[in-house]
C-alpha cells in the first residue's frame, strides 16, 4: 500500500514455524482492553524531520504528481525528498539507516523517485532528526532480468517498492518489495547483489513476469514488513494482503533461509483484526515472539485503530493463527512530560505507520510514514513531517539478547 511514513528499525528474529493450517473463522473487528501484564504505555522521546527535507544537490522529482497544491506544497520538486520511510535499521551508534519507499504512491507516478536508504540521527533532547547521508539503490551488475526506468540502472520508484529492510551479519541488506512481492539483497553500499527472489504462487499486478495471468494478491500488498531471524540465518517477509485463495484478513509470514538461498516451506498466519487493516512493520523479540504493528487507513481525527502486538507463533489457542497480545495503542499513549505538546495523552494519527525498532526489553521506536506530499495526520492541510518516537512498554518483554543487537 502507498506510504506516508517514517523511520522504524528492523530488528532480528527467529521463529519456530510449523506450516499453516488453514485460515479459522476471522476475528472481529476491533479489539478488547489490553491482556493482563500489559497496560498503557508511555511517550518516552520525541523528534521530527520536516516534511519539505530534500537530498541537496540531487535531481529533480515529483513531476508525475501535478501541479498541487499539495497540503499547500507545489509540485514539481527541485530536488529528490527525504520522505516516505519504510523500513528502519537500528544501529549501534545511535543513527538509524531508513528505507524511502517507490516516490509517490505507484509505479506510473514514481518514475523520477530515486530509491535510497539514509543515514538519520533523531535526538529526541532537542526534538530533531538530522540527515546525515545516505546511498542510491543500482543494479550495475544486471541482476535484474527485466527492463529498468533508467540507463544507468538506478533503481526508481517504478521498479520497485521497497517496504522493508533488514541487515544481515555481512554488512549487507535484504529489503522487501511490494511490486512482486521480491526480496532484494543489496551491498552495504546499496548494489544489488542477486536476481530478484519470488515467493512461489504469490504475484501482485505489477509482478513483470505476469504475462496476462491472474495476480493473486492485491496492487502494492506485498512484503510489507521483513524480519530477520534471531538465528540470524531465516528472513520472515509479511504480506501486507491476502493471497488468493486463504482466509480474507489472513496474511501469509513466510521462512526463508539464507544459506540456502531459498523459501523452506514453512509458514505461518497472522489474522488482522478487520480485513479492513493492514500492517506496518514486524520486528523480532525471539524465537517465537515479534512484534507487530496493525493499523486502519485512517489519519488526524478519522484514525481510529493503530496498534501493537505481541505475537507469538506457537499458536496455543489452536485458532490457526499466531496469538496476539496488544502492548501499545499508538492513539493512547501516557504522556506525562508532555513531550508530544499535546497534553497528557500523545496519539500517533497517521495512516501508515511503517517503522518499529527494539530499543530494550521495554522500549521501542516507531516512526511514520508522511508520504509527501499527501498525508496530512498531524495537521490537516499541511504535510505530515516524518516523526520519531520512543514507547515504554508497561511490562517486560524478556527478549532474546539478540533481539536487540
Amino acid at each position: 500500500m502507498r506510504r506516508l511514513s517514517i523511520m522504524v528499525t528492523a530488528a532480528a528474529l527467529t521463529l519456530g514455524l510449523a506450516a499453516a493450517p488453514a485460515g479459522a473463522e476471522h476475528a472481529a473487528a476491533g479489539a478488547g482492553p489490553a491482556p493482563a501484564g500489559f497496560g498503557r504505555a508511555t511517550l518516552t522521546g520525541f523528534a521530527a524531520l520536516p516534511a519539505e527535507t530534500f537530498v541537496p544537490g540531487s535531481e529533480a522529482s515529483g513531476a508525475a504528481i501535478g501541479a498541487g497544491p499539495f497540503n499547500g506544497v507545489v509540485a514539481p520538486f527541485a530536488h529528490q525528498p527525504v520522505q516516505g520511510f519504510s523500513g528502519v535499521v537500528k544501529r549501534r551508534d545511535g543513527t538509524y539507516d531508513v528505507l524511502s519507499d517507490n516516490g509517490y504512491g505507484n509505479k506510473a507516478n514514481s518514475a523520477d523517485f530515486l530509491l535510497r536508504v539514509h543515514r538519520v540521527e533523531p535526538d529526541t533532547r532537542t526534538g530533531e532528526v538530522t540527515v546525515l547521508g545516505g546511498f542510491h539503490l543500482s543494479d550495475p551488475d544486471h541482476k535484474v532480468p527485466f527492463a529498468l526506468t533508467r540507463a544507468d540502472r538506478v533503481l526508481t520508484g517504478a521498479d520497485f517498492d521497497v517496504e522493508s529492510i533488514v541487515r544481515v551479519a555481512d554488512g549487507s541488506y535484504w529489503m522487501g518489495d511490494e511490486f512482486g512481492p521480491f526480496l532484494l539483497h543489496f551491498s552495504a553500499t546499496g548494489r544489488l547483489l542477486q536476481a530478484p527472489v519470488p515467493l512461489a504462487g504469490v504475484q501482485a499486478p505489477e509482478n513483470p513476469y505476469l504475462n496476462g495471468a491472474r495476480p493473486t494478491l492485491g496492487g502494492s500488498k506485498g512484503f510489507e514488513g521483513l524480519v530477520r531471524g534471531v538465528d540470524g540465518r531465516h528472513l520472515y517477509p509479511l504480506t501486507e494482503g491476502t493471497v488468493t485463495g486463504d482466509t480474507p484478513g489472513d496474511l501469509r509470514f513466510s521462512e526463508f533461509d539464507l544459506r540456502k538461498g531459498r523459501y523452506t516451506g514453512k509458514r505461518f498466519v497472522y489474522r488482522l483484526e478487520s480485513t479492513s487493516h493492514a500492517i506496518g512493520d514486524a520486528i523480532a523479540v525471539d524465537r517465537h515472539r515479534f512484534l507487530v504493528v496493525e493499523r486502519d487507513g485512517g489519519q488526524g481525527d478519522t484514525a481510529k485503530f493503530k496498534r501493537i502486538y505481541l505475537v507469538d507463533t506457537r499458536d496455543r489457542d489452536g485458532d490457526g493463527a499466531v496469538d496476539k497480545t496488544l502492548v501499545a495503542d499508538l492513539l493512547d499513549l501516557a504522556d506525562p512530560k508532555g513531550l508530544g505538546g499535546s497534553g497528557p495523552t500523545f496519539r500517533f494519527p497517521f495512516q501508515t505507520i511503517e517503522d518499529l525498532a527494539l530499543l530494550d526489553d521495554r522500549t521501542v521506536a516507531v516512526l511514520n510514514d508522511n508520504n509527501f506530499p499527501f498525508s496530512s495526520g498531524r495537521t490537516p492541510g499541511k504535510p505530515d513531517d516524518n516523526e520519531f518516537i520512543t514507547v515504554r512498554l508497561s511490562a517486560p518483554l524478556h527478549a532474546d539478547p539478540r533481539a536487540l543487537r
